[in-house]
């Protein structure tokens, strides 16, 4: 049977004219209730400085209360939202309304993404981006005349914590006006908190109604017994089957195949029954595998739907999605919604959600699934009833759903803390830096226990110090960690896979543990599908052990399946991006596939593909602002070049058909993009496997996570590596010629007595428990049977300690030994504009065996040090310098055995134009590859010299490994032999470093653009040009 269509994934346009904008309303919107309460609540605002706004979901709080205040002059305003996806969307919705681009008046800020400018009036952002400005600046972080604080109904830490910052800063700054918003908040209770800011002050509460509405449109809400009436289903015992259970006390939220019938069943019924195709179905489903099985469920049984991943890590192609299709019912499948979607007339609620918490049996956080409060539940119900008549169909009985909790527990109050106390402790006010005081501020204050284990973990991990003031202060390791936006044990990873070596790969892994869903799709229901997807990608003997508990392998054979993806379908990408460069691509006969037809070929996720690529150079650029110890011998070259030969070809299959030959099978360069296209819903490669087992040096990556996870885990329950006690254990191993322990006996079931292979000695030495040092954990805990010794030391990671700054001694015959030695050839530096550096090589180099470009035109030169060096004037860099226009300006490239250039991007005229900067840095990787490539020079070093803060902000090594450059080595360059950088960047963060730095790029080109064919297309291409 053919696989299921991927959602349509591509996207070029984020039009949001489906929603209302607040100067005027849109013929197909009515009036939003907050219209009618605009001078009330600035009137309060103004008069308070905290005010709290409730309001039905889809009134229009969201987008019209930080307009109201800009339409006061009351600016600049910023405005929280829980999630990426609500920022983005608001953020949009606003300056449609205001007829802006964004990021001038109207801005948005989401983790590395920043369309904002100094001029910008409004500001959306997460919590996360705020917190870490607070950290950052302080008091300044918050400059702003009004702080909206929308959906505080939602208690993660990060809200949490933000409250806490609030209410600090309200004391000291009369001036600052705080909004709070939901719809279904606890009131009082942040009356409560808010109460005590000022004795004559109270927090006002100005409450949005629907009374003076034109038009009201109801809302029916139907629970379980009425769903299964409607579909003609039996009543009979519906908690148990539906619910697993009467009470949600008693009964777990586990999501069975019976829920997704159901839930099938109801939308088809609703579609079959509803003749406005334009109504929409909103479905609230607890995780990413429950929506991948409602949506295979829904394509299998009608193609008239256009089913939508709402909230999707893709967020343009979650809003382009959203436009209203006038053949296609929409089917919106949510985990959760802070954006008002117009048009959805229908709400599926399964009334479960996943609740995150510290397992301490697993000493690990764990995701499970749980039932929603009652607020979380009447959130959901706000989602439609705007435009139109609503019915919501809760997918439990009346009676359970009375007995659900009237508020979700705070996220703070469920996990151990350590990033977030290890944040707070970096934090640069003294004021707001210390955890044990700020925590007991919040509006549910965590167990000072609970905190104080935290700063014990992070003391005994070496994160953080007690500073000679008797102050717990993070270090240069504990620093580095709080600057990763990942967890703490993906974090944690990052670093020791750093220390052994393969940072590439532990930065991977560790982006690869945080991330739902994974690239390598997996459609939930479709386990023995998903299965055959990992080993096409971590490919296992049989013969042989695993390599190790599922979790490990899946994070493996994602990993793999990231590095198949560049080295199969990006290195294409780029291969064909350098022959476009200088209009040439005559000789390359294959088609490019599309990449979102590609990944589905391949079971990939396109989405998570990116994603997983740009929280990656997030991570790369925080390390190259901080250079821990390791990061300078970190080399760049790529693992998935083991074996450099490695190929794929695609063989791809569909199921016959009565038009086609049964036996079609065509390799995907033959097609055409028409076929290419029409196909990609039934296609598949089956060219498996795709990565072999000896592969991207998978058994060395996975040897070393193994390590890593024990170490991790070591740190968890206590000990340090190697500091398990080895007296007992040694006694337990003597027992009985060292047997195991026989489980069979302890329960009094062994039937082989004194043959039996295991012992029968309670001293005897329980078998190891694989789990309790896997990332999942064991969840038995003290009760499980096996042993959770963690045993011998950790001989393959080094300890955390060992990561400390880079050793800040400059050494100049680090960059000499790069030179080619005498009669292989010269060295050349690339737009050297007033020879400052050419003059101070030439001092400890041969100057025969220089050469220089410039752009000024020549003159006579007085420095004797560059008597002998020879100068190419008048050439522009890079195109002129490197692709040449004229044979009295083109440089005799085969004898060049290495390449310098130090960019000064004032003379360039780039100044501080970071775009600008970022494309020519690009012109000049693409130029190059194109001349090494054209000349065979692939083995030549160019050095790049620049200050490390800068490399870091224009992701240099992105650039550079877009073109088949690779960082292999980078270190201090010497000034004070050299000469001085131009311009000194200013450091932003403690322990950041700031100055100039040498990277070495080497190139590794793939086999297949090596060739003699290849080679010889290039150069005749440069004799064209030239």
């Amino acid at each position: 049977m053919a696989r299921p269509s991927a959602p349509t994934s591509s996207c070029s346009s984020s039009d949001l004219s489906q929603f209302p904008s607040s100067s005027s309303s849109s013929s197909r919107f009515p009036a939003l209730p907050i219209m009618a309460f605009r001078e009330k609540i600035v009137e309060k605002i103004l008069e308070n400085r905290v005010t709290f706004i409730v309001g039905e979901t889809g009134c229009g709080k969201s987008s019209q209360v930080p307009q109201f205040l800009l339409e006061r002059n009351i600016y600049p305003v910023i405005c929280t939202q829980p999630s990426r996806f609500a920022v983005v969307a608001m953020a949009k919705i606003v300056a449609k309304a205001r007829n802006c681009e964004l990021g001038e008046e109207v801005g948005y800020h989401v983790g590395h993404l920043k369309i904002i400018s100094s001029s910008s009036k409004i500001a959306f952002k997460t919590a996360g981006v705020l917190l870490d400005e607070i950290r950052e600046n302080g008091l300044n972080a918050l400059d702003f005349k009004a702080i909206i604080l929308d959906e505080v109904h939602e208690r993660s830490v990060e809200s949490d914590l933000l409250l806490i910052y609030v209410k600090q800063f309200l004391l000291e700054n009369n001036n600052l006006r705080v909004v709070l918003m939901s719809a279904t908040a606890d009131i009082a209770k942040y009356r409560d908190y808010f109460g005590d800011i000022a004795r004559s002050e109270r927090v006002e509460v100005v409450a949005i109604s629907d009374s003076n509405q034109q038009t009201i449109y109801k809302r029916r809400v139907l629970y379980l017994k009425q769903v299964t009436k409607l579909l003609g289903i039996s009543s009979e015992s519906l908690s148990v089957k539906y619910c697993n259970g009467e009470s949600p006390s008693t009964a777990n939220a586990d999501f069975e195949p019976e829920v997704q019938t159901l839930i099938h069943d109801l939308v088809m019924h609703i579609h079959e029954n509803e003749p406005d195709i334009e109504k929409s179905i909103l479905i609230f489903l607890p995780t990413n595998r429950s929506r991948g099985q409602q949506w295979r469920l829904l394509k299998s049984s009608s193609s008239s739907f256009k089913v939508i991943f709402h909230d999707s890590i893709d967020t343009q192609q979650a809003l382009w999605h959203m436009k209203i299709r006038k053949s296609h019912r929409k089917i919106i499948l949510a985990t959760e919604s802070s954006v008002t979607i117009p048009e959805v007339a229908f709400i599926i609620d399964s009334c479960r959600t996943v609740q995150v918490s510290w397992d301490g049996n697993r000493k690990c956080e764990f995701s499970g699934l749980t039932w929603v409060s009652k607020s979380q539940a009447e959130q959901r119900i706000g989602r439609t009833g705007r435009t139109c008549d609503g019915e919501i169909y809760r997918l439990v009985t009346r009676s359970f759903f009375s007995d659900l909790e009237d508020y979700e527990c705070p996220t703070m109050l469920r996990l151990r803390l350590q990033r977030q106390i290890l944040l707070i402790c970096c934090a640069e006010l003294e004021a707001i830096n210390d955890p044990r005081v700020l925590l007991q501020k919040a509006l549910d204050p965590p167990d000072p226990d609970v905190v104080q284990d935290a700063l014990d973990l992070l003391v005994h991990m070496g994160a953080l110090q007690t500073s000679h003031r008797g102050r717990l202060e993070p270090t240069f390791y504990g620093r580095l960690l709080a600057s990763f936006s990942l967890s703490f044990d993906a974090s944690l990873l990052i670093i020791k896979f750093g220390e052994v070596g393969l940072l590439h790969e532990g930065i991977l892994l560790g982006v690869l543990m945080d991330m739902q869903p994974r690239p390598i799709i997996h459609f939930f229901g479709e386990d023995d599908l998903f299965t055959k997807y990992l080993d096409s990608y971590l490919s296992r003997d049989n013969r042989k052990p695993a390599f190790g508990p599922l979790t490990e392998v899946i994070l493996m054979a994602n990993m793999c399946a990231f590095k198949f993806w560049q080295r199969i379908f990006k290195d294409k990408y780029h291969t064909k991006h350098l022959n476009q460069v200088l209009q040439f691509d005559d000789t390359e006969k294959m088609v490019l596939e599309t990449e979102e037809d590609w990944c589905f070929f391949h079971n990939l996720s396109q989405p998570s593909l990116n994603h997983v690529a740009e929280i990656y150079e997030d991570v790369l650029s925080s390390l190259h602002r901080f250079r821990p110890n390791f990061l300078g011998t970190s080399e760049g070259f790529p693992s998935y070049y083991y074996p450099c030969d490695f190929q794929h070809k695609c063989l791809l299959e569909c199921p016959p058909n009565e038009d086609e030959d049964e036996d079609e099978n065509e390799d995907a360069a033959g097609l055409d993009d028409e076929k290419l296209n029409s196909s990609a819903d039934t296609r598949e490669c089956v060219a498996m496997p795709f990565v072999a087992p000896n592969d991207f040096q998978t058994k060395n990556v996975a040897g070393t996570l193994t390590a890593v996870v024990k170490e991790i885990k070591a740190h968890y329950v206590g000990l340090a590596p190697g500091d398990q006690p080895e007296s007992s254990s040694r006694s337990r191993l003597s027992v009985k010629n060292g047997r195991k322990l026989c489980r069979h006996f302890l329960k009094g079931s062994c039937n082989r007595g004194s043959n039996c292979s295991f012992s029968h000695s309670f001293q005897a030495k329980k078998p190891a428990c694989k789990f309790f040092t896997s990332l999942k954990g064991c969840r038995n805990g003290d009760s499980c049977f096996f042993s959770h010794d963690l045993g011998t030391p950790f001989s393959s990671v080094t300890k955390p300690s060992s990561c400390i700054p880079e050793n800040g001694d400059a050494d100049p015959a680090l960059l000499i030994r790069l030179f080619p030695s005498a009669d292989e050839g010269n060295i050349l530096i690339l737009d050297d504009t007033n020879f400052h550096f050419t003059s101070n090589i030439a001092r400890s180099y041969d100057p025969l065996r220089m050469v220089a470009t410039t752009r000024l035109i020549e003159f006579s030169i007085s420095d004797p040090s560059l008597t002998n060096v020879k100068i190419m004037w008048g050439l522009h860099h890079p195109y002129q310098t490197i692709i040449g226009k004229s044979a009295e300006s083109r440089i005799l490239w085969k004898s060049v055995k290495c390449v310098l250039w130090f960019p000064d991007f004032e003379i360039c005229g780039y100044g501080k134009n970071l775009e600008g900067q970022r494309s020519f840095m690009k012109n000049f990787f693409e130029y190059l590859a194109i001349r090494l490539l054209a000349d065979a020079l692939c083995e030549m070093p160019v050095i790049l010299t620049m200050n490390n803060l800068r490399f870091s902000n224009l992701q240099v090594e992105k650039l550079g490994r877009s073109c088949f450059l690779f960082l292999t080595e980078s270190f201090p360059f010497a000034e004070q032999s050299f000469g001085e950088l131009a311009h000194v960047i200013p450091t932003q963060k403690v322990m950041e470093v700031s100055k100039p730095i040498s990277y070495v790029f080497r190139m590794y080109p793939p086999a297949d653009i090596e060739s003699d064919d290849f080679q010889a297309a290039i150069q005749k291409c440069l004799h064209n040009v030239q």
